[in-house]
């Protein structure tokens, strides 16, 4: 009672009903801030993930050298029994020179069973212009589809004609000679992921092997999970299953520079803003100063009457908490809702050339909330510290000494 008395009171000095509101509004800036940066960081995180596990296998199995899999349709059939795999699916990467007109870009050119790669690949789910018919037309040209951001910077839309160039040549009289083959676009698709609409192509499986010039054999095997946290676990029993000729690489190890970088960020916005609070809590401890000074008379006075030590301090104590509860809970509706409001009119716009996704997704967490409020309280506590311990030892007898 006398903790909210000291701090609601219209007779304290207008200098500190100032420092007090500043106390006030710093915790709530502090939390507020941190809300809304945690937020930004998860939710762009999670979208990256989102969109790259969308496009990409959980576990890839390689072969240790670079012939490729010749057998690996058995493989695939023994694999499949494998606990916590989901699908496996065959492919063939091949980097290649796609030309339309005056146009060229260089792609990346993904061979794939198109009945296996619809199942999972949400590129093949988002065509923004054709459809996803890999079937030859009746010129016998096969199918590509391409990323809508390659469409535009090749100035080519659904039905026109584009040539591939292959460095895995053939060798003629005249030499060494890249192979080259004209395909068909019946779609244009939008992954949402800008490296992969900007330089990825689809075509079927025969029609990679035969631009590679390799047979019946493919690059890997792309495996997907039933769990994601357990592809670890997957990928070490398929390299032990499919024996010592071959390895694997979870989508975590082939993104791990690009996850660590976003773990670090979340760590140092997290300390940077966090020193917002930091200061809000030096403001606490000079409005529990001030009090302190204001209040000596009153202290003495409850002292005198029988007022103990511990309960003196926790006055101030509690004055202190008041304060970092206002403020916390303050900070935490205000950051709440504006990392609602941003998500919703996605706010925040981005150069998906640099960032991969379009605008800034926001993702407020019930954990963050937790620990924000227990950090914030604790800086607040921790700041009426050295207040509560002045106003615990103040001494009756010379503060009445003139009264």
């Amino acid at each position: 009672m006398i903790a909210r008395r000291y701090l609601r009171s219209k007779y304290k000095p207008p200098v500190l009903r100032l420092v007090t509101f500043l106390s006030i509004a710093g915790v709530a800036a502090g939390v507020a801030t941190l809300v809304i940066a945690l937020a930004m960081n998860t939710g762009s995180s999670r979208a990256i993930r989102n969109r790259l596990l969308g496009v990409t296998a959980h576990v890839n199995l390689k072969p240790n050298g670079t012939e490729g899999i010749r057998d690996y349709r058995a493989l695939m059939v023994r694999l499949s029994a494998t606990p916590g795999v989901e699908m496996i699916t065959p492919a063939v990467y091949n980097q290649v020179l796609l030309s339309a007109g005056s146009q060229t870009e260089g792609v990346v050119l993904k061979g794939v069973d198109p009945q296996l790669e619809k199942r999972w690949d949400s590129a093949l789910d988002h065509l923004v212009a054709g459809n996803d018919n890999f079937a030859l037309d009746s010129n016998g040209i096969p199918a590509i589809l391409v990323g809508n951001i390659l469409a535009d910077n090749l100035k080519i839309k659904a039905g026109d004609y584009v040539t591939v160039l292959s460095p895995q040549g053939s060798l003629t009289p005249f030499g060494l000679l890249p192979r080259s083959r004209r395909f068909r676009v019946t779609g244009i698709y939008d992954s949402g992921f800008y490296d992969y609409d900007a330089s990825w192509a689809f075509i079927t499986l025969h029609d990679a092997q035969e631009l590679a010039g390799i047979g019946d054999i493919v690059s890997l095997l792309e495996v997907r999970v039933n769990n994601l946290d357990d592809a670890g676990k997957v990928a070490k029993v398929l390299a032990r299953e499919a024996g010592s000729g071959f390895h694997t690489s979870t989508w975590m190890e082939e993104n791990q520079a690009l996850f660590r970088a976003m773990s670090l960020e979340k760590l140092v916005t997290a300390i940077f803003i966090g020193l917002i609070t930091f200061v809000a809590g030096l403001n606490i401890l000079v409005v529990l100063a001030m009090t302190v000074t204001d209040k000596a008379h009153d202290i003495a006075v409850l002292m005198a009457l029988g007022a103990r030590r511990v309960q003196v301090r926790n006055i101030f104590v509690l004055q202190g908490l008041l304060v970092g509860v206002a403020g916390t809970t303050i900070g935490l509706g205000l950051g709440y809702s504006l990392s609602w409001i941003a998500n919703r009119w996605k706010l925040v716009p981005l150069n998906p050339e640099i960032y991969s996704i379009p605008y800034v997704p926001f993702h407020s967490s019930g954990w963050d909330a937790i620990w924000i409020t227990a950090s914030a309280l604790a800086i607040c506590i921790a700041a009426t510290i050295y207040p509560a311990r002045a106003a615990a030892g103040t001494l009756p007898v010379e503060i009445l000494r003139a009264e």
